[in-house]
């Protein structure tokens, strides 16, 4: 199944699918907004405001399935993203990312190794995938890398134009 097919539903409930950005590269990241690591929002905000001109957009998804650390409404999410980092990128619905019902997204995303060559299960809060512009998953970070870490800009950059 293609990234760009996979139905995914927005923070707000409509329904769609990731090939709305399709020739975008994308950072996937599973947040939490009750999380230590959750100032990652400040540079997830700045890759952004600093790439999106270029073809990029990081993908928020809340999750709650580690520690409870995600347990609001859509509506306290929105409001807590925006209010408190300026989030302007776009956010899907509170999704399961690992487990019995982890959603088709992730399914075809924990596929992907990380730079020591593991792949499957999300391990926590924050776990960032990178996704070409022609929809293939190119990188994982976990949780402790920093959105602005040298190999996630140098990864980011090797897929902009």
């Amino acid at each position: 199944m293609s990234i760009h097919s996979v139905p995914v539903k927005t923070l707000a409930g409509e329904s769609t699918t990731l090939g709305q950005f399709a020739g975008q590269t994308l950072l996937v990241v599973n947040v939490a907004s009750k999380c230590g690591l959750t100032p990652q929002y400040e540079g997830l905000e700045r890759l952004q405001q600093t790439y999106g001109e270029r073809g990029f957009s990081v993908i928020g998804v809340p999750s709650n399935q580690f520690a409870g650390q995600e347990p609001g409404t859509a509506e306290e999410i929105e409001t807590f993203c925006s209010t408190t980092y300026g989030v302007s990128f776009p956010l899907l619905e509170k999704t399961d990312v690992n487990g019995p019902d982890q959603h088709p997204l992730y399914a075809v995303l924990t596929t992907q190794p990380d730079a020591g060559g593991e792949a499957g299960d999300v391990q926590w809060n924050f776990e960032k995938f990178l996704v070409s512009a022609q929809g293939e998953v190119v990188g994982r970070f976990r949780p402790g890398t920093q959105p602005e870490a040298a190999e996630v800009l140098a990864a980011i950059e090797a897929q902009l134009p």
